[in-house]
């Protein structure tokens, strides 16, 4: 299935997606899913259609018709709207498309998000791969399809869609101020294959000319190096509040203590120093490229 999922063809004549289920510790999700379920029954039965001929009228299999309307599968936009238009719904079915989107992804990634959206300044130090608001679509799709123990096909898509959709703060107006150092490894390591890493350091000469994006390179030839303990984030919002988060530095936990940030403050500054500068970063991006 695609971003947005696509059919496969099922007994009855319907076209039933891969799907992504619900996660039963989702509270907030669960409840959401469940509500939209029982409205989509309702209109349904209010038309006097059977399931199985409501799921042939708008394209999809019986059996997913009861798990949407059980609260047990995520309906995509498609199926929304396609509702909408055969029970005659005037677009009031259509309309659960917004508390469908919020829900649709995992809770963590979905907390996540909110956060990216608040921030209006953001430093971010990766060691492992590409950070996931640069990753190109391939190239996340085979850091997931590598995880072990390995994801479902359908748990590939769900939270490669999400983490695309976190992309949307490139487009955000006004822009938040984003900084971003990369080790020397993630550039080189080709995730993938040549030609996904050929794409996604392309990527990064792309966002590296946006205003408000600074990208610099850690060389693997640092001496003194203040990111060994691994990965760190600090996001800052237009409060004044912030918070961050470090692999190597109080359990991983997000923190929002002043005294805490403080340190991951101190830590970001170190590394942003010690980096390439981003002109130099970028070029030296390009010479990847062009060896690549």
């Amino acid at each position: 299935m695609s971003v947005d999922g696509t059919g496969t063809e099922q007994g009855g004549g319907g076209a039933d997606e891969p799907g992504w289920d619900v996660d039963p510790d989702d509270e907030p999700g669960v409840a959401v899913i469940a509500a939209v379920g029982r409205q989509i029954k309702a209109w349904r039965e209010a038309a006097g259609m059977r399931a199985g001929a409501f799921g042939a009228a708008i394209g999809y299999g019986e059996d997913l018709v009861y798990k949407v309307e059980g609260g047990r599968r995520i309906p995509r936009p498609e199926f929304l709207d396609r509702a909408d238009d055969v029970l005659g719904a005037g677009g009031k079915i259509a309309a659960m498309k917004r508390d469908v989107a919020e829900v649709r992804y995992p809770k963590k990634v979905r907390e996540l998000a909110k956060m990216e959206e608040r921030a209006v300044e953001m430093g971010l130090y990766s060691n492992h791969n590409i950070h996931g608001l640069l990753q190109t679509p391939e190239y996340a799709r085979a850091l997931f399809e590598m995880r072990r123990p390995a994801y479902s096909e359908d748990e590939v898509e769900r939270v490669l869609a999400a983490r695309m959709a976190r992309q949307r703060i490139f487009e955000r107006s006004p822009a938040p101020t984003l900084s971003f150092v990369q080790e020397e490894v993630t550039l080189r390591r080709p995730i993938g294959g040549t030609i996904v890493l050929r794409r996604q350091l392309e990527r990064l000469l792309e966002v590296g000319q946006l205003r408000n994006v600074e990208i610099q390179v850690m060389p693997t030839s640092r001496e003194d190096h203040a990111g060994m303990d691994g990965g760190v984030e600090v996001l800052k919002f237009e409060d004044g509040t912030a918070v961050g988060r470090s692999d190597g530095a109080f359990a991983g936990r997000p923190v929002f203590d002043p005294k805490q940030l403080r340190i991951l403050e101190l830590r970001c500054g170190m590394i942003r120093a010690q980096a390439l500068p981003p002109g130099e970063s970028l070029a030296f991006i390009e010479q990847l490229l062009g060896e690549t």
